[in-house]
């Protein structure tokens, strides 16, 4: 395992082509990043990398950087596709973080005459085909939509040189490992592996074992750790109180923008109407949203339109969104590494960030769980609210919002009114009583014969209907006695 470099390295000193050098320099990159510094010059030697860094490092250029350098040897300016094979395969977990990187990649290439194309599931499929009949160098992908172009017979990778699989421990969480052994089947025996996360499992270890040869470990900070630039806080919220407990946090810390994160879909909705109704500029991003609104609701949020991104954990990992001061946990993570990527959206590039979890009592065993993994005592600390805004502590539950006090406070009333003593004037009346149904019951003394009009008359003899037939007569076997 490689150790961090004690110094940081200059990008000026990297043996980069001048297209790439003029890219980066645009891009105002100076000094690397511990994982960039140790991960590019091990790339450009083509050896198989299970590097691992906390999230915000700079993990994308790690690996992009130096296959871009090796892939220049390859590159031209034919409009043939055949001259333009998939030679660099990248797979990522999410949507969002497959289009960030091949952003980037673009900015990287721009100089070049290298192609990159992305392909992710939700959009429609025809735009992507094309843009893979032209012929791609740098092709990046979900696994999921990846499968189906290959299927399509849209992507042919029996070229592949290098293949990355960038936050490797999430794609296994979502469950893509079938997806993933099936794409490395098409890929050449022969080829360059990259694997790249935050966090190092032993699922992990296994699959690097099976899919990297002798590769090179490079673990620049302790596994599962996170961000020093990153002031994290624990505070005892109730359910009810998480909404009031944001705004009193918003407005004491003077936060403009911040991720807010939520473990469920329905709550992410609820609550981001619920900002908006308090007057926030909030908006929603979970999976069931559409690609296109999912995309239009991080434009914004990058833009400064929206100052709070209320998300579940699709956006947890490999967002980079520069300058974000804040994030926000209404909801302790159920996996405890989910935390670690969730406070990674603040603090990123050596800028400092507060993270706030809000703790209800039932999240003992969550919290717990966090405090193991990152090997840090966590103090809960109290809310203190301002006196001066009684109205919003009481307006219930943060995902039900105004109409629920206002109900409970009409329900109140409601039982007011009916426990009320009521006044004797508006009694009505007693109604008049008769002696005789006061008296006790006495039984008779003897009992006497039926009156005559008692009586009630029998039949002389049975009467049989004329429309039921008589019962057939079988012979029996044996005699009754």
């Amino acid at each position: 395992m490689t150790q961090a470099s004690p110094e940081p390295q200059r990008y000026a000193d990297l043996t980069l082509a001048e297209p790439l050098k003029r890219a980066v320099a645009e891009m105002g990159y100076e000094t690397m990043t511990p994982i960039q510094a140790q991960a590019i010059p091990v790339v450009l030697t083509g050896k198989d990398v299970m590097g691992a860094a906390q999230t915000g490092t700079g993990k994308t250029a790690a690996f992009a950087l130096p296959l871009l350098q090796r892939l220049l040897k390859h590159e031209n300016n034919s409009t043939s596709p055949a001259r333009h094979p998939v030679r660099a395969l990248v797979l990522l977990p999410t949507r969002e973080l497959a289009d960030q990187v091949a952003q980037q990649v673009k900015i990287y290439a721009k100089y070049t005459h290298l192609r990159s194309a992305v392909v992710f599931g939700g959009m429609d499929m025809k735009p992507q085909t094309i843009e893979l009949k032209k012929g791609v160098e740098v092709l990046v992908a979900t696994p999921g939509r990846l499968l189906d172009h290959i299927e399509a017979k849209n992507a042919v990778l029996n070229q592949v040189e290098y293949v990355v699989l960038d936050e490797a421990d999430r794609m296994l969480d979502i469950g893509f490992l079938p997806d993933l052994q099936r794409i490395l089947s098409y890929l050449p025996k022969q080829r360059t592996t990259l694997l790249f996360s935050a966090t190092f499992s032993p699922e992990i270890k296994r699959l690097a074992s099976s899919y990297l040869q002798d590769p090179v470990t490079i673990e620049v900070a302790r596994s599962n750790a996170t961000a020093a630039t990153v002031e994290q806080h624990f505070y005892s919220v109730g359910d009810d109180d998480k909404r009031h407990a944001l705004h009193q946090i918003l407005r004491s810390k003077g936060i403009k923008q911040a991720f807010v994160f939520v473990n469920s879909k329905l709550g992410c909705a609820r609550l981001a109407r619920a900002l908006e109704r308090d007057g926030l500029k909030a908006t929603a991003l979970h999976g069931d949203k559409s690609q296109d609104e999912r995309l239009k609701a991080l434009d914004a949020f990058k833009k400064g339109e929206v100052d709070l991104l209320v998300c579940t954990d699709v956006a947890a990992r490999g967002l980079d969104i520069k300058d974000v001061p804040a994030v926000f946990n209404i909801d302790i993570p159920f996996n405890a590494e989910d935390y670690v990527h969730r406070i990674g959206r603040t603090g990123r590039a050596g800028a400092s960030g507060v993270a706030v979890s809000f703790v209800a009592p039932k999240d003992t065993r969550l919290v717990a769980d966090i405090e193991k993994l990152i090997k840090t005592k966590i103090e809960i600390e109290p809310v203190e609210y301002d006196e001066d805004r009684p109205d919003i502590r009481r307006q219930g539950r943060f995902n039900e919002g105004r109409r629920m006090y206002d109900q409970n406070e009409e329900r109140g009333e409601r039982r007011e009114r009916r426990s009320a003593p009521r006044e004797e004037s508006r009694r009505p009346a007693a109604a008049p009583q008769d002696p005789f149904f006061n008296q006790p019951y006495e039984a008779p003394a003897e009992v006497s014969e039926p009156a005559p009009w008692e009586a009630v008359a029998k039949p002389a003899g049975r009467v049989i209907s004329a429309n039921i037939k008589p019962k057939r007569k079988v012979a029996a076997l044996f005699k009754s006695e």
